[in-house]
């Protein structure tokens, strides 16, 4: 196939994990690589060539005034840029910043912390530049970055399912893990795309995907006080993977 559109992998920060599902689509690596033209892949690849891209996929947050301008360069060069995993889609995990003074962080973490440079806050990619699509998670689905990539091949933006997990939950006939077990659950305010994994074994949902669309979550809150949480215990359940999800972190007292 001539002509090929390229494809780049860009990694800001974050735990890899999200370029790690990537290399982890196995078999069906054979189809990306027909598909597209890698041109830049740190994780997977020693070479790399300088954009433009048709196709970019961003993992991670925005947390340093470095990566500030470099969102900004890669979105310049891309066609189509996509986020992709919790960290460039809400913050991820080091959006919990928010709540604690970057000072005390960085005096508990690091044992020289005047040498660490990072902003107050961790930002999803689209805090800063147009994204073209959001895949989330923590980590994403291969089926939907499989997808994703095709379609994006293509020039076209595929359409992501946003219901909640409560409806995944109903197709594969797992038992709710509220109403049989009494264990608080994200599920009903929470996008699906995790197979509803976490509820299918008897755990309730983390929130990995962050909030689905037209969620209640007035009465998310009455279902978790009628589980027994407190408010503060009802804060912690949103500050987690998305916590930086405006909608989440609405929920979760701001």
């Amino acid at each position: 196939m001539k002509n090929k559109p390229t494809l780049a992998v860009h990694k800001f920060t974050s735990c890899d994990g999200c370029q790690l599902v990537v290399l982890n689509l196995e078999e069906e690596l054979l189809a990306l690589a027909a598909a597209f033209d890698i041109a830049r892949f740190v994780e997977a690849m020693s070479g790399s060539r300088p954009g433009p891209w048709d196709v970019s996929l961003v993992e991670g947050s925005v947390t340093t005034e470095e990566e500030m301008a470099r969102i900004r360069t890669i979105r310049a060069q891309s066609r189509y840029l996509a986020a992709i995993g919790a960290c460039a889609t809400a913050g991820g995990i080091q959006a919990l910043r928010e709540w604690v003074p970057l000072e005390v962080l960085k005096q508990a973490v690091y044992p020289a912390p005047e040498v660490i440079a990072a902003l107050p806050r961790s930002t999803p990619a689209s805090a800063h530049v147009r994204v073209d699509l959001e895949l989330p998670g923590c980590p994403i689905d291969k089926g939907q970055l499989k997808e994703a990539l095709l379609s994006l091949a293509r020039g076209r933006i595929p359409a992501l399912p946003c219901h909640a997990v409560c409806l995944e939950c109903k197709r594969q006939g797992n038992p709710c893990v509220v109403v049989a077990k009494g264990i608080p659950c994200l599920g009903p305010v929470t996008r699906t795309g995790c197979g509803a994994l976490c509820p299918r074994f008897g755990r309730g949902c983390y929130g990995c995907f962050g909030p689905a669309e037209q969620s209640n979550f007035g009465a998310m809150r009455e279902m978790l006080e009628g589980a027994g949480l407190s408010p503060e215990a009802i804060t912690r359940q949103y500050r987690l993977f998305t916590a930086g999800a405006s909608s989440f972190k609405a929920a979760g007292g701001g």
